[in-house]
């Protein structure tokens, strides 16, 4: 039995949640969402809660805990909002936003023409920070990880990607 998949997800008053023929779909201040749920599942939606219930209680299906998880993140996403931030270290490494592009200088020879997707903001407050606004948790999880790929960060001068609260674990150079 999951334990995480017993803890009912609180809502607030602002946000609308309704389950109709296996979607589930919340509306908020940042938006709406929806998703299709497993049919092993049903969803309960009270004032303030909502609870992820298996229709067959003698199911020990681990996927309980992931749909619970899934549906927190969306009625998370549409209250509050998800953020990520990505820090470039390294000399002449730059970053500006043009258009639905995110054009990257990251020392190559050419620069990096990233395409924003639509779900996800981009701005960059200094040259060398992104930062990455969503209401899905899971596209802007890709997205920042796609930059990152880019040019991720060397272990032993620190140039590259990351993200802001990352710690990048150094190595000390050759020795004679």
């Amino acid at each position: 039995m999951s334990r995480i998949a017993k803890n009912p997800i609180k809502i607030s008053k602002e946000v609308e949640c309704t389950f109709k023929e296996g979607i589930f779909s919340a509306k908020g201040k940042l938006g709406q969402m929806q998703i299709s749920v497993n049919s092993n599942y049903n969803i309960n939606i009270n004032d303030d809660e909502v609870k992820v219930l298996p229709i067959n209680d003698d199911s020990k299906d681990p996927n309980w805990g992931t749909t619970r998880a899934i549906i927190s993140n969306i009625i998370d996403g549409v209250t509050n909002g998800f953020t990520k931030t990505l820090e470039l270290n390294g000399t002449g490494y730059r970053a500006s936003v043009s258009g639905t592009k995110l054009k990257l200088e990251l020392g190559y020879s050419h620069d990096i023409n990233f395409d924003i997707p639509s779900d996800v903001k981009i701005e960059c407050p200094k040259q060398n920070l992104i930062k990455l606004t969503s209401i899905n948790k899971e596209k802007l999880g890709a997205a920042a990880a796609k930059i990152r790929s880019f040019r991720k960060p060397e272990p032993f001068k620190g140039k590259g990607i990351k993200y802001i609260d990352e710690f990048i674990f150094r190595k000390e150079g050759k020795k004679k």
